[in-house]
């Protein structure tokens, strides 16, 4: 017979789905509103349920650059994700032993997560625009945002190599590898997870993020500030079937890396297992 559950038992969980009604009751609001029908507008009650504005996203829009301002916002992504990853592990490995400086380096880039992200976004645009440099999502606007990822990213690294057992790349350079087969085969390989993890951090830190953005993108403007400055002359549920369609994507993204972990994870037992029988 299962013991009786405490009274802060229910209490705890009370605010438990408090918080989660706080965390998506916006989101599930705005996927309900997308789906009315013609004459629907931006408030309840609902004035039919339909697709119509799902459908009013893939014709000519009047107001908007979405599937522009989309088309940015994921290349944008990608430069970002990418050149998170390369510059975390190489920040990784150069933290793993002191050298002159490191402190002072390690607090400049933790630094930059506490500056307000409209100062830093003002900074940025300005340093662009006074050294006669163009203002556009794709520099200044990529320099802004990796202010904001590679911090987390260098955080991630940092974790995981101090954890790292030294004696896997011993044993690779006792058996003849080089510097980089070492990192190769056997260091990228088992922090593979890792680097999914700094992979998602630094797309989606990018995709949605709007402040650090907002002075940076110059005259072309990514998702979310396509989004932003459509709310002042958007007066349909089409924006609420826009919202809808971007928070699928970006669930779409996370099952997508977390996928890749799943087949890491089994490629890894499979090379275990299949090692083990080697040696019997």
């Amino acid at each position: 017979m299962s013991a009786k559950r405490p009274r802060s038992f229910y209490i705890l969980a009370g605010f438990f789905a408090l918080f989660l009604l706080f965390l998506y009751g916006p989101t599930l609001t705005i996927a309900i509103l997308s789906f009315q029908g013609p004459e629907g507008g931006l408030t309840f009650p609902m004035r039919g349920v339909s697709t119509h504005w799902f459908a009013d996203l893939f014709r000519q829009q009047a107001v908007g650059d979405i599937w522009g301002s989309f088309s940015r916002s994921l290349v944008l992504g990608l430069m970002v994700m990418v050149t998170t990853i390369v510059v975390s592990v190489m920040g990784g490995l150069a933290f793993r032993k002191r050298f002159a400086g490191s402190t002072v380096i390690f607090y400049l880039v933790i630094t930059s997560l506490v500056i307000p992200s409209i100062l830093v976004s003002l900074g940025v645009g300005l340093i662009f625009s006074q050294s006669g440099l163009n203002v556009h999502w794709s520099t200044s606007g990529y320099g802004a945002q990796l202010t904001w990822t590679l911090p987390f990213g260098l955080l991630i690294m940092f974790a995981v190599f101090n954890r790292f057992d030294p004696s896997y790349e011993e044993a690779a350079r006792d058996l003849g590898a080089s510097a980089w087969q070492t990192i190769r085969h056997v260091v990228l390989p088992i922090i593979a997870p890792s680097l999914i993890g700094v992979a998602l951090f630094g797309f989606t830190l990018s995709y949605d993020e709007f402040a650090r953005t907002l002075l940076t993108s110059g005259s072309y403007n990514t998702l979310p500030l396509e989004i932003y400055g459509m709310t002042t002359n958007v007066t349909t549920p089409v924006i609420f079937a826009l919202g809808t369609l971007t928070t699928i994507f970006s669930f779409l993204v996370i099952a997508v890396f977390l996928l890749a972990v799943w087949v890491q994870s089994r490629r890894r037992a499979q090379s275990g297992s299949d090692a083990g029988q080697g040696m019997l």
